[in-house]
């Protein structure tokens, strides 16, 4: 790789990593964190890791969606954005099915009184 095409790898990983912060505090603030796992320049990709408080997070998917639409318009370079939260194959952007629950949503019978208390 030549030092052109180092620098240039560094500034989007730069620029993807300020999108981030300035976008999505709430993440952080939660105490959920959004790694960069891989940018593939020729694809137009770049895979983000969401983790802790993220994982298991009911709005994941919702933040996940947002991350993508907003991600691809700012930053001209990146086409498809592929994210993780680390639960069970969630990719939330292409194809994933994960979508967030309500309750009284579902096969359950009529009665919803909810969970049954473990005690």
């Amino acid at each position: 790789m030549s030092t052109e095409t180092q620098s240039e790898d560094d500034d989007l990983r730069e620029r993807i990593s300020n999108f981030l912060r300035r976008n999505f505090p709430q993440i952080q603030m939660h105490g959920g964190s959004a790694a960069i796992q891989n940018i593939d320049r020729e694809e137009g990709s770049v895979t983000v890791m969401l983790g802790g408080a993220c994982s298991g997070c009911g709005i994941s998917p919702m933040t996940i969606q947002a991350i993508k639409s907003r991600m691809v318009q700012e930053i001209p370079e990146i086409e498809v954005v592929h994210a993780d939260t680390g639960m069970g194959g969630n990719e939330g952007m292409a194809g994933g099915s994960t979508s967030p629950s309500f309750p009284g949503e579902g096969s359950a019978p009529d009665d919803d009184e909810g969970p049954q208390a473990p005690f």
